[in-house]
């Protein structure tokens, strides 16, 4: 029922000004016609009128004038209580309710230090008058009654504000909360996106090329010597198997809760790079790997960026270079790992090529807290040089070699 009555409110707040306008003009008018023997007297017309002055005044201003609105209905609350005491009538502090009201919504509307002031000022102002409607008397219990009202208004007002305050910072804050736990988790859902199509492009690009290098030559074998042939064939057929258990394990991540249960394989390491080697060397690229420094055990997500890192660098040659040697070197430091997988190709890029390949090796080292670098070298072929932490290390902003040549 509250609840009702209180939306109906605020959906017509100038019917509840109406409303309050007249309540503060029947009580200027009628209390203070109350004798002491609590017999009613008829108001004087002139007073009545004067009484709904500052009422008036409330209606139209306390919105868009309200220090006005507070200081002329605090002069006709004094002018009434001087005319009710000249005619016979003893002023009650309801001759300036209308004040009291404009008080408590001026303090709704401002700042502390603009409530104290004008608070102040209305209880003095009203107090000094109502010396007048008592022949000069102090201490009197309607001038108490006065200044206590005029206390209260602006009191009451200060703590609504502070109330309301409180509650829109707690709604900001709150707002706030949930916009930053949104944008969260847009940056975890763009991130696990980016990390996913890193991973499918790996596992897609590396198998891919190893099926085309594989088929080419089992295309070319087939009808000098069928057995070869053959025998390609069957790597054919062992490389596209791989590829779907690795797309397999990559995609069963994705799964939801409550999914069947799918078997994933560990994530690949350097201690897959022998297997990874092969695989390699069954297209006809001769690949040899050198290991300086004493082995280190690295984080999971290290060995994985390294093993990515090898496995794209090593497609590339085998799709983009003309050599047919690559050389592949694990270099252990304290702190660092550094890989640099070279060739002695002479085929220039194909023209037109995105490079992704380059861009998802570089964003690896980055994510590792590394950096990449790739380029031509002076004598003839590609290199692509990694250096990654053995420790968990925020990611380098800044890289000390630019890509030279995007391939």
């Amino acid at each position: 029922m509250f609840s009702e009555w209180w939306q109906w409110a605020r959906r017509h707040p100038r019917a509840i000004d109406v409303a309050t306008a007249v309540v503060l003009w029947i009580f200027a008018v009628f209390s203070s016609t109350l004798t002491d023997a609590r017999i009613v007297r008829t108001p004087p017309l002139a007073f009545s009128l004067v009484a709904a002055v500052p009422s008036v005044l409330l209606l139209l201003g306390h919105r868009r004038f309200p220090r006005t609105v507070v200081a002329v209905t605090t002069v006709c609350g004094g002018v009434l209580g001087v005319m009710g005491g000249r005619i016979g009538f003893d002023p009650s502090p309801s001759v300036a309710g209308a004040a009291l009201v404009a008080l408590y919504l001026l303090a709704l509307r401002t700042e502390l230090r603009t409530t104290i002031l004008y608070t102040s000022g209305v209880a003095v102002a009203l107090v000094i008058v109502s010396v007048g409607w008592g022949k000069g008397a102090l201490l009197r219990p309607d001038q108490i009654g006065t200044l206590s009202c005029v206390l209260l208004a602006g009191a009451v007002g200060e703590s609504v504000r502070n109330r309301r305050d409180h509650l829109a910072a707690v709604e900001a804050r709150a707002e706030l909360a949930e916009r930053t736990r949104e944008e969260e988790a847009r940056r975890r859902v763009s991130e696990e996106r980016t990390r996913i199509a890193r991973e499918l492009h790996d596992i897609v690009a590396h198998h891919i090329a190893l099926a085309h290098a594989q088929a080419a030559t089992a295309a070319y074998l087939l009808r000098s010597r069928p057995e070869q042939a053959q025998d390609m064939m069957d790597q054919l057929a062992g490389t596209t198997s791989s590829a779907l258990r690795e797309l397999k394990a990559t995609v069963g991540l994705l799964r939801r809760e409550g999914d069947p249960e799918t078997p994933l394989e560990p994530s690949p390491g350097l201690a897959q790079l022998p297997e990874l080697i092969a695989s390699f060397e069954q297209t006809g690229l001769s690949v040899s790997v050198s290991v300086e420094g004493e082995r280190r055990a690295l984080s999971s997500g290290t060995d994985l960026t390294a093993y990515r890192i090898v496995q794209e660098a090593l497609t590339n040659v085998t799709k983009h270079s003309g050599g047919a040697r690559a050389s592949v070197r694990l270099g252990y430091s304290r702190r660092l790992l550094t890989l640099t997988v070279s060739d002695d190709g002479q085929a220039p890029p194909a023209a037109g090529e995105p490079g992704y390949g380059l861009i998802g090796m570089r964003e690896r080292a980055l994510s590792a807290g590394g950096r990449l670098a790739a380029g031509h070298r002076a004598d003839g072929g590609f290199e692509v040089t990694t250096e990654l932490p053995l420790e968990t290390a925020e990611p380098d902003p800044h890289q000390d070699d630019e890509e030279r040549t995007a391939r």
